[in-house]
């Protein structure tokens, strides 16, 4: 299965363009959301952290209608023990 990504970019004035990725990032809320394929054709979406992060990013997706999900983004503070979250091999967070 090819690994590529066929997109389609859609400017204010409704002219859309085709292009084709690996994976692609949007800026959204200071975070770069990274969006791939994983081989097996499912849709792969993750926050990079970086260096220095005091928090992780978290994307929660909700039904808004029959086709379509919000995602918000949230933010969790790290390694805070206090903080409700105590880090383990489930919690999907690298560590």
């Amino acid at each position: 299965m090819s690994q590529s990504l066929q997109l389609i970019l859609e400017d204010a004035d409704g002219q859309q363009q085709p292009a084709s990725c690996e994976r692609f990032a949007v800026l959204w809320q200071g975070r770069e959301v990274w969006i791939q394929q994983d081989g097996s054709g499912q849709l792969l979406i993750g926050v990079d952290t970086e260096e220095g992060d005091s928090e992780y990013a978290n994307l929660v997706l909700r039904p808004l209608a029959s086709n379509l999900v919000g995602i918000q983004l949230e933010m969790e503070p790290m390694g805070d023990e206090d903080a409700g979250h105590v880090h383990g091999p489930d919690c999907g967070h690298d560590h």
